[in-house]
């Protein structure tokens, strides 16, 4: 079963330049590689995309090329960096711009685009706040849509304050971060091959028209 995995590298950093963020991404993708999973990386920032909550905004955006990598693939995993404790403006940004999938309903179900993936963060810094990065960006893909496996997520960070961060510090020799990266690509794995197996049968649009018949006008 061909199952694909898409990292969106979230890095502030253009290429070329050395992405630590990416360098904890090739870890999980030799996982997956070893389990036949195909992998495609795209770093977020070397595109044009602008802020926005919409599918394409116009004026050369260059998100619809990503979101059609996105919506081809059967794992999707944001990779981002910490800034202030908390993940940075360019994952901030991809969720943003997910918002604007909401709107493409499938005609019959109403299932939104990212049904059927499964989800997984990746985090690096060198200060607190990857469990916030993570909890965060994989409650908004579930909320998109996204399947949320066990141990869906995989981090790294340094000594508090300024200091050296994965690349320079041998993250790579990390045990905690090598198990959870081990983690995250088995759990997604098997949920890309399980849901394309059994794709979820939920009917959104006859959901809705069922809340609506007990609710009144005032709810969203």
């Amino acid at each position: 079963m061909d199952v694909k995995a898409l990292f969106l590298n979230c890095t502030l950093k253009k290429s070329p330049e050395a992405s630590n963020t990416q360098a904890l991404i090739d870890v999980v993708a030799r996982v997956f590689e070893g389990l036949g999973v195909g992998t495609e990386t795209v770093r977020v920032i070397d595109f044009n995309v602008p802020f926005g909550v919409y599918t394409d905004m116009g004026g050369g955006d260059e998100w619809p090329q990503i979101l059609d990598k996105i919506k081809a693939a059967d794992i999707l995993i944001i990779a981002t960096p910490i800034w202030f404790g908390v993940r940075g403006s360019i994952a901030q940004l991809v969720i943003e711009r997910l918002d604007g999938t909401y709107m493409e309903g499938d005609p019959e179900t109403g299932q939104f685009p990212l049904y059927g993936k499964v989800a997984g963060a990746i985090v690096t810094g060198n200060e607190d706040g990857a469990h916030d990065a993570a909890a965060t960006t994989l409650f908004n893909l579930g909320h998109l849509g996204c399947t949320v496996p066990p141990n869906a997520d995989c981090y790294w960070v340094g000594t508090a304050g300024p200091g050296p961060s994965y690349i320079e510090a041998g993250g790579d020799r990390h045990l905690y971060t090598n198990k959870t990266a081990r983690y995250l690509a088995h759990n997604l794995t098997f949920m890309a091959k399980l849901l394309k197996e059994n794709p979820i049968p939920t009917n959104l649009t006859a959901l809705i028209a069922e809340a609506e018949g007990v609710s009144d006008s005032s709810g969203g």
